[in-house]
């Protein structure tokens, strides 16, 4: 999944005549309610026009036929009326120390190598199209499949607050830029997640993302075995509860494994969600910061896209995290 979170995003998925006005208004609306909170200097980033509903106008990459598809991207089960999607009620219990185990590594591992290579390409001037491609070829070249491709209809590898769709953009010096990586291995999903710099980022930009990273360590520092699970919210709200950023409520972690998305789902922000960790448990920890005290976002016309209501910047970052007999291992 590749994300970027090009400098800002802001509006709706609203009617197209009231576009421009809500845009108006949220800006107006961010200046008076948090007059005192620089958010720094960089571009904000609208739909283009005219806008385009939906994503059916663009064209999935191909995946050669010998690379091992998890079922929703399979065209059989499209012909059977399902749309893509991955999703399970239930939880899964990785067997650890034995194959299941090692198969989650794996993908895990390679997760972890295309997010670090994908990292390698962040440039001013490089597309987010283009970073798409790359990484979607070197999946490939590990004989694995890039999860979000036709993901419940979802055309190509993904990337904003969450789920920007990769365009013709160059980035611009002072971006931020968050790459998320799903590849599928063996059977077994691994995803992981990071937001870049783009050449010189002013310090509003890289305390942001300094603060990513704190919540997602906060948040795997709560775990273990016999750990509430919604102490992962907890940790996150006392680390950010005094700073100039609020925690995106619209976004969880989930578990993972052989379904892509399934229970448990970890809730980022304080809350009363019940169970424990258990060995086995395998999860993602994903917490999206943004800047200022309003985390609320809308979704851009092509149905994916969420940005900040406010306009205000956002980072994400993303571990697996696997519960061991002794206590949680990163697997990412």
């Amino acid at each position: 999944m590749l994300r970027p979170l090009h400098r800002l995003i802001c509006v709706q998925r609203p009617l197209t005549l009231l576009v421009a006005r809500q845009f108006k208004r949220t800006i107006a609306i961010s200046r008076s309610t948090e007059q005192n909170v620089d958010f720094g200097d960089y571009s904000i980033i609208l739909p283009e026009e005219p806008f385009v509903w939906g994503v059916a106008h663009i064209k999935p990459r191909s995946v050669p036929n010998y690379i091992h598809r998890p079922d929703y991207a399979k065209p059989e089960f499209e012909k059977k009326g399902h749309k893509g999607h991955s999703e399970v009620n239930s939880a899964e219990k990785i067997k650890l120390g034995g194959e299941a185990e090692t198969r989650l590594r794996n993908a895990a591992k390679l997760a972890r190598k295309v997010r670090d290579f994908s990292g390698t390409l962040v440039k001013p001037g490089v597309t987010t199209n283009s970073i798409d491609e790359a990484v979607h070829e070197y999946i490939l070249a590990h004989s694995a499949y890039p999860s979000p491709l036709l993901y419940q209809g979802f055309p190509r590898i993904n990337n904003i607050i969450a789920h920007g769709i990769p365009d013709d953009r160059p980035l611009e010096d002072g971006d931020i830029i968050n790459i998320d990586v799903t590849i599928y291995l063996n059977g077994y999903h691994g995803d992981t997640s990071q937001t870049f710099l783009v050449g010189d980022v002013d310090e509003q930009g890289r305390e942001l993302v300094r603060m990513t990273n704190a919540a997602l360590q906060a948040g795997i520092d709560a775990c273990g075995p016999g750990r509430p699970f919604r102490g992962i919210g907890k940790a996150i709200h006392e680390l950010t509860q005094n700073i100039d950023f609020s925690v995106s409520p619209q976004f969880t972690g989930h578990g993972i494994g052989t379904v892509f998305h399934r229970q448990p789902y970890i809730i980022h922000n304080l809350n009363d969600e019940p169970g424990i960790m258990l060995p086995g448990d395998c999860f993602t920890i994903e917490p999206s910061l943004i800047q200022g005290s309003n985390p609320n976002g809308w979704i851009f016309p092509d149905g994916w896209t969420a940005s900040t209501e406010n306009c205000a910047r956002s980072a994400q970052a993303e571990h697996m995290v696997l519960i061991t007999d002794t206590g949680a291992e990163v697997l990412t």
